[in-house]
């Protein structure tokens, strides 16, 4: 089975999937963070395309960073001055071939993670 990486990002404050947010995937190698794509969430809070498609898929370490702020700045979430979350680092280890899905549960005021199916 070839690897491959996924997401999707639910709003939890609305109960909608979070459609718009910006999503940059990264490749930690030590002290070296290689961007390797900028994705949109679509209607359904995923992205058209698997983030990390198996033809580029290797294990290693990576980091997804989900640009939240806009998305609560666009959705009439009342801004702060800084707001409480802007941009979300999620680091995590793909360590074997197979389907990775990382996704994101946010409101305003907190976040949560998992490795999904």
């Amino acid at each position: 089975m070839a690897g491959y990486l996924t997401t999707h990002v639910l709003d939890t404050a609305r109960g909608v999937p979070a459609q718009g947010i910006k999503i940059e995937l990264y490749k930690l190698d030590g002290d070296v963070r290689s961007h390797i794509r900028t994705l949109v969430t679509n209607d359904d809070g995923r992205t058209d395309e698997q983030i990390l498609p198996a033809s580029e898929f290797e294990t290693g370490t990576y980091e997804l960073e989900f640009h939240v702020g806009a998305y609560l700045d666009a959705n009439g979430t009342p801004a702060e001055d800084p707001r409480f979350l802007n941009i979300i680092p999620i680091r995590f280890g793909m360590s074997e071939a197979s389907h990775y899905h990382v996704p994101l549960l946010v409101s305003p005021f907190g976040y949560s993670t998992y490795r999904g199916s």
